[in-house]
């Protein structure tokens, strides 16, 4: 878990993460200086290496550095966590209008506890909901095909590198052998059944998937993943 915000909510929050929650708390910062010293010395306790900074774009590289499986932040947190594939809940101002539920929701005591389990761990375990997949399908912050609305107008999304076809063996014809994977290479290659099946895995958890996969394949020398190293991948990190 990757934790940012408001000082006194990030040292609060990453407590309560590791403490309670039993998370692993990888990352932990604020944008209040005036509070360094304090994230500092909580910092220690986890021995993470404290960020103390408001640039958006430090944070960001330290998130995908970091690769966290949940980032618990402010709003800017959670436009860079959806640019990156990673679910977030946020917690600390800056914040939008979403963020103030109309109903009760304490944040001490036994209510508490599952309040605060309700919104740091949805996001990790459900995401968004079929019925709100097709609600904000066509919504230009929301939508798939988006690109990071925190870059503004500056926000360029790279375009999508096409498939690379794999060469099926003539009727009749042995197999080629697998070739491995060159020394000191970092990625395989899709195959185009690969990524359209990919596709089909919604849009908040397909970064993981991918990274997941490749993983899997770069560990196993595999030089093109199919959809059969696709599904090997799943059947493996979901043991």
């Amino acid at each position: 878990m990757f934790v940012f915000g408001d000082a006194t909510h990030a040292v609060a929050a990453a407590r309560v993460a590791s403490s309670e929650l039993g998370f692993q708390v990888v990352g932990l910062g604020t944008y209040s200086r005036e509070f360094g010293r304090e994230i500092r010395e909580a910092a220690r306790l986890y021995g993470v290496e404290p960020l103390i900074t408001d640039d958006y774009l430090e944070v960001e590289a330290k998130v995908a550095e970091l690769q966290p499986e949940l980032v618990l932040g402010t709003q800017m947190e959670r436009h860079i966590a959806k640019r990156l594939g990673v679910p977030c809940a946020v917690i600390s101002a800056p914040v939008h209008v979403q963020d103030f539920p109309a109903r009760y929701s304490p944040q001490m005591g036994f209510e508490g506890a599952n309040v605060l389990f309700d919104t740091w761990v949805h996001p990790l375990m459900m995401g968004l909901e079929e019925h709100l997949l097709n609600m904000f399908r066509d919504d230009f912050e929301f939508h798939e095909g988006a690109a990071a609305s925190h870059l503004g107008s500056a926000a360029v999304r790279p375009a999508a590198m096409p498939a690379q076809p794999v060469e099926q063996p003539l009727p009749g014809s042995a197999a080629a052998p697998p070739v491995a994977l060159a020394p000191g290479a970092t990625v395989s290659t899709w195959s185009a059944d690969a990524e359209q099946e990919l596709r089909k895995i919604p849009f908040f958890v397909r970064g993981k998937a991918r990274r997941n996969t490749e993983r899997f394949a770069l560990d196993r020398g595999v030089p093109v993943i199919t959809i059969e190293t696709l599904y090997d991948a799943k059947a493996h990190y979901s043991r």
